[in-house]
Order: structure tokens, then C-alpha cells, then sequence
């Protein structure tokens, strides 16, 4: 018999997965072009040219040895060094490279983070809604996932029910911004009130609440928006940062982790996370892109295509009489469901061959998530779809005033 959670996990397996297969399963039987999957988060778009330059660079000029061998765990020196003056540049903080641990992906430095902090039985909070595979990444290592709600009216964290949530149990709080599924940005005001209580749990129960801030979404903003760098707010912060979303690298799986010298038992964190990131199997992020992504750190893809999809998408959808927040950040439409019930909207969502995700796979039902990171030709043709099912619904369309 195997493992028994990964029978609970086979059982469960991830919706968002799901109806990505689903997507493959309806373009064999109606062709590619007839299906409109906006169910993962899989960018359609080229990596920058610098991201190829790089990795050229990188085969030509460097040793095949280094290029392909092993390095300490927490990554190439130079690109450590590379990534710690690229964010104190950005971001006016001051780290180095002994603040950085090179990691497989947001995904793969979240597992570090949490198998070097978690005993079982200790407690992180999520947000609702939050990306699905929290709850997965917390039970690896036997800890317990607490969920919080956010605040209804504009998604933002509700700091008093977070407080209200801390036990001498709690270890960490994880925090997404730009954020999977809704798309808002947490306001500066938001982050401020939030170290501001969790400073005083510490101090009330004598204990260290990390705040753990998945980002693989930074550079992904709209319209202005300001994106607080959450380690200025508070000390006891790791950054779990990735490319995929900023160099459309999904597959490749490369970020890193910031480890702030200001942490609790700094030195211990650090050091016990390049272990972890031995022991959990990753050895080392792959080491041809950390030598590329080293050459061009400051690159990033052009959001301009994303924020043309947001606006197709956000102005065709509200015509139709839908109710959506308007995407901060990331490339995720929150949409409420007109009658509440998430998973029979994308029932019917599906007979129109359009595909996304229920907004109960992310502890928040009432809602689905299109990912609108596709061709903008995949949203032009699902609207005639996305037309008929408002007028099933008995939506009343407005016209394109709404913006």
C-alpha cells in the first residue's frame, strides 16, 4: 500500500490539473482552436530576448563543467550576488548574497521554507482566497493549515481575523501579492496593519511568526500599481520568489529565497534551508539557469499583452452583466458566480467549450478564476460564449460604460 497521503492526494487531485487535461481531452474531440482554456496559469507568451542571449552566453562562455555541475546548495555565489543588488536596487533594501538561496521555483522555495521552519502540529495561516497547493505544501511536512478569510469587499487581508486566528501554535503566514486568484495587490496600509498585530502576537506569546510572501507575480502590476516590498515592513519576512511568471519560464523552474540577516535565528534559517534544499531532493536550483537568469535579472516580459487581455477580458465580461474585480496584478480574473453556485457555472461553462476554475479550489466558493495569460485570440472567439452564458444566467447586459 502507499503512502496514505498520497492516496488522499491522488484522490484530490488538483482541480486546476484537472481541467487543464479536460482542455486537452476537448481540443482533440473539437480541434484547439474551439476550446478556450483559461484554467492554468501557463503564460502564452515568449520569454524576453535577453532570457535567450543569456543562455547562449552562458554555453559559450562558461566551462561545461561549471555550467553543469554541482554548487553549493544556496546556489552560485555570483548569481546570489546578482539577485541581492538587483533587489536592493529595486527595492531599497540591503542584501547580499549570504540573504539569498537559489531555488526551484516560488513552489520549490515555499517546500525549503516550510520544511526548515515546521515541527508537526505547527500552524500556518493562509488567506482565502489562496493558491490551492498550500494546504499540500503545509501537510508535507505535518503541519496544520488555518485558513483566514479575506476581506470581502476588496480582497485585502482582514488583519483582526488574522490575530484573532494566532495560537502558540502559529509558525507562519503566507501572503501572495499580486495575488492567485483575485488579482489585488495588498495596499501598503494592508501590509503596515498586519506586522503591526503580528509584532504584537510575538511579543504577547513569545514566539517568532515569520511572514512568508509568495511572489511569483511582482512585476506583473497594472495601471500604476504600487507593490510593497513586504521585508520592509517586517523583519521576520522570506521572500519566495520565481521567473516564471516575469521571463514566462514556467517550465524551466527557477527563483530564489531571501533569508533577511534582521530574521529570527537568521543564521540558523539560512543554514537549515541550503540543507533542506539538499535533503528535500531539489540538491540545487538548475544550474544553467541560475547562470542565465544571473546575466539578465533585470529583464522582464512585456505586460503590455497581458494588460490588453485584462481589459478585453474585464470590459467584455462586465458588458454581459458579470461582477469581476478588476485585476491589480497577475493575469487572474475574479468573477462571481450569479447565483453562488461555482462548480455548476463551470458546468455550463463547458458546454460552451470555455474552461476555467471554481473558486471553491481556492477555500472561497461563489467565484471562478480565468486565467487570461493566452493568445488575446482565445478570448475573442470564447465571447460569444461567455455572451450566451450570461443570457442563460438572465444577466442584463450594460454595454461597455463599465470600465
Amino acid at each position: 500500500m502507499i503512502s496514505s497521503k498520497m492516496i488522499k492526494l491522488t484522490q484530490n487531485n488538483s482541480v486546476i490539473r484537472a481541467m487543464f487535461e479536460e482542455g486537452n481531452r476537448l481540443a482533440a474531440e473539437y480541434g484547439r482552436e474551439n476550446v478556450f482554456d483559461f484554467s492554468l496559469g501557463n503564460p502564452n507568451f515568449p520569454s524576453p530576448p535577453a532570457v535567450k542571449s543569456a543562455l547562449i552566453d552562458v554555453l559559450e562562455s562558461v566551462e561545461p563543467t561549471e555550467i553543469h555541475g554541482y554548487m553549493s546548495n544556496a546556489g552560485f555565489p555570483s548569481t546570489r550576488s546578482a539577485v541581492a543588488d538587483f533587489l536592493n536596487g529595486a527595492h531599497g533594501v540591503s542584501f547580499s548574497a549570504d540573504n539569498i538561496i537559489m531555488s526551484v521555483g516560488a513552489a520549490g522555495g515555499l517546500n525549503v521554507v516550510l520544511k526548515t521552519l515546521l515541527n508537526p502540529d505547527d500552524e500556518v495561516i493562509a488567506i482565502s482566497p489562496y493558491f490551492v497547493e498550500y494546504g499540500n505544501y503545509v501537510g508535507n511536512y505535518d503541519g496544520k493549515l488555518v485558513v483566514v478569510p479575506a476581506n470581502p469587499a476588496d480582497f485585502q487581508p482582514d488583519t483582526a481575523k488574522i490575530a484573532a486566528a494566532v495560537t502558540e501554535k502559529t509558525k507562519a503566514v503566507i501572503i501572495n501579492t499580486p495575488n492567485n486568484p483575485t488579482g489585488v495587490v495588498y495596499s501598503e496600509a494592508s501590509l503596515k496593519a498586519l506586522a503591526a498585530a503580528l509584532e504584537a502576537k510575538q511579543t504577547e506569546l513569545g514566539t517568532s511568526i515569520y511572514i512568508i510572501s509568495d511572489e511569483p507575480y511582482r512585476e506583473l502590476a497594472y495601471d500604476g500599481a504600487f507593490v510593497p516590498y513586504v521585508t520592509k515592513y517586517y523583519r521576520n519576512t522570506l521572500v519566495c520568489y520565481s521567473w516564471s511568471k516575469s521571463l514566462s519560464l514556467p517550465g524551466e523552474r527557477i527563483g530564489y529565497i531571501v533569508v533577511p540577516s534582521e530574521l529570527d535565528e537568521y543564521q540558523l534559517i539560512f543554514d537549515a534551508a541550503s540543507i533542506a534544499t539538499r535533503v528535500l531532493g531539489f540538491v540545487n536550483a538548475p544550474s544553467l539557469l541560475q547562470l542565465a537568469v544571473e546575466r539578465c535579472v533585470s529583464a522582464q516580459t512585456d505586460i503590455g499583452a497581458y494588460d490588453a487581455n485584462r481589459r478585453l477580458l474585464y470590459d467584455s465580461l462586465t458588458s454581459f452583466g458579470f461582477d469581476c474585480v478588476l485585476p491589480q496584478g497577475a493575469f487572474y480574473m475574479w468573477v462571481k458566480v450569479p447565483d453562488g453556485d461555482d462548480k455548476a457555472f463551470v458546468a455550463a461553462a463547458k458546454k460552451h467549450n470555455i474552461l476555467f476554475v471554481p473558486g471553491t479550489s481556492f477555500a472561497c466558493p461563489g467565484y471562478v478564476r480565468i486565467a487570461y495569460c493566452v493568445g488575446k485570440s482565445t478570448i475573442e472567439h470564447s465571447l460569444p460564449g461567455f455572451s450566451k452564458l450570461a443570457e442563460e444566467y438572465g444577466l442584463e447586459k450594460t454595454g461597455l460604460e463599465k470600465k
